[in-house]
């Protein structure tokens, strides 16, 4: 399976901005010239575009103290006790008002994203899979550990630890992306991606036994593989590093008939090759001399989505250490397949979230109007995870139908996955990381714990979800 499907952007809400201020009104005709202007009349008319606009006082009172305005200054200004307290007299003084929705850009509007390249980018995630098809029979050894078959511990090794690096690494590069500096991205992406795939490469080979030295091997390169594929992904190269995985459809045939070995060996060794050229053609700009970003993110900011990726991917291991092997496979390439279709409802939740600011016009319909739309998406990821959990089983031989005692497993893996992903997407990584963390643990040490630890994360998420992404400041642009 694929290690680099939970590359994904951050998509942290920038602070509020600040509203233009428009000069204070003139004094009305009937007052006489030493008539005082009333200040909070002054700032209702000054803040008038914004207050007309909020959904509730707590997106005014978040404006103010981005402004810089202390409870101090409130109180001698304006005879207020606070921030809140202001807030709430400009949201009672000035009448609800909402404008049309803008002209869309040529390019679409934010956090637009086309059905067809999420799903090419789920192709992206699924495909990799193959190689494993492909090289089982020359990966073959003596009896494993952990009641695994031979060489799977260095290949897991190996998997963990590139999902948690490159995790990290697509968050810097992406956070330079967002500050428009593709060069720095690039740059980070250049000394980042090499040094993940020695690590991979490294831990690998340490977690490898005697006979286990061609899984070893595999390994490298699939710690190759994800640095290549972080960099493509990260750039927006989702259709060449999918052209660079087409020679592992070779697999398809050896699903019902043997291959030659070294035809075996040959089309990963091509796909391989082929995404470390373009990669290394995309790092390019990576190598032009020029200063380097000041006041870039700081190297911790990356931290809690590497643990996010650690959590999530141990998770997606779980789930695919099934009894019999099959079963897990299926569950690996139903819930690798699903991340495209997921990465557009996360884009459907958040555009549904902005064209809500816009329509409603009280903190309790968009309250209602979110929940519903999050409760919709969640349900419509769950179906498709579902679909595609039951035509794996029918399309690859020997892959048994979903167990009663499974598929509830693998429908609250994929909530916590998707939620996880939704919380990353509007900043709450931290809490998304530790909640996966901690599920990931209590699986691992207790492996019969595997449904209540899935179903506990779940409804964790579940809630903090609806707690925090009803506000309507945790959508603003």
């Amino acid at each position: 399976m694929s290690g680099s499907l939970w590359l994904k952007p951050p998509t942290t809400n920038p602070p509020l901005p600040a509203v233009p201020r428009a000069p204070a009104p003139a004094p009305p005709p009937s007052a006489g010239p030493g008539t005082a202007v009333d200040p909070l009349d002054e700032l209702a008319a000054r803040l008038d575009a914004f207050v007309a606009t909020a959904v509730h006082p707590d997106e005014i009172a978040a404006l103010l103290e981005a402004d810089g305005m202390t409870d101090d200054h409130i109180r001698l200004t304006y005879g207020r006790n606070d921030s809140f307290a202001l807030a709430e007299d400009l949201y009672a003084r000035v009448e609800r008002s909402h404008p049309a929705p803008p002209a869309e850009a040529a390019d679409g509007p934010p956090w637009s994203e086309g059905l067809g390249g999420c799903l090419v980018r789920g192709l992206v995630f699924a495909l990799p899979g193959l190689a494993y098809v492909l090289a089982g029979p020359l990966l073959a050894g003596p009896q494993g550990r952990y009641g695994l078959p031979a060489g799977t511990v260095p290949l897991l090794a190996g998997a963990v630890t590139g999902w948690v690096w490159n995790q990290a690494l697509a968050h810097r590069a992406y956070t330079w992306l967002g500050l428009g500096d593709r060069a720095a991205a690039a740059r980070a992406l250049l000394t980042g991606a090499p040094a993940g795939a020695l690590a991979g490469t490294a831990v690998a080979v340490a977690a490898a036994r005697d006979g286990e030295l061609p899984a070893a091997a595999f390994a490298a390169g699939q710690s190759l593989y994800l640095a290549a594929a972080t960099v493509l992904l990260v750039l927006g190269r989702e259709r060449a590093l999918l052209a660079t995985l087409l020679p592992l459809a070779g697999a398809l045939p050896a699903l019902r008939w043997d291959l030659p070995d070294p035809l075996r060996a040959a089309l990963p060794a091509l796909s391989l090759t082929a995404a470390c050229l373009v990669a290394a053609r995309a790092l390019r700009p990576g190598l032009a001399r020029g200063a380097a970003g000041r006041g870039g993110p700081p190297l911790a900011a990356s931290v809690p989505y590497g643990l996010f990726g650690l959590g999530s991917g141990v998770l997606v291991l779980h789930a695919g250490l099934g009894d019999p092997l099959a079963a897990g496979t299926g569950a690996v390439i139903a819930l690798t397949l699903s991340m495209g279709p997921a990465e557009w409802l996360l884009h459907r939740f958040r555009g549904a979230g902005l064209a809500r600011l816009r329509t409603l016009t009280t903190a309790r319909e968009f309250r209602r109007a979110v929940t519903g739309t999050l409760v919709l998406c969640l349900g419509g990821y769950l179906t498709v995870l579902l679909a595609l959990t039951l035509g794996a089983a029918l399309l690859r031989p020997g892959t048994p139908w979903p167990t009663p005692d499974r598929l509830p497993v693998l429908l609250l893996i994929g909530t916590v996955l998707w939620l996880g992903l939704l919380l990353q997407s509007f900043g709450a990584v931290t809490t998304a990381a530790a909640v996966c963390l901690l599920a990931a643990a209590a699986q691992t040490l207790e492996p019969a714990a595997g449904p209540l630890a899935a179903g506990g994360a779940a409804a964790v998420l579940a809630v903090l979800s609806r707690v925090l992404l009803v506000r309507p400041t945790a959508h603003r642009p």
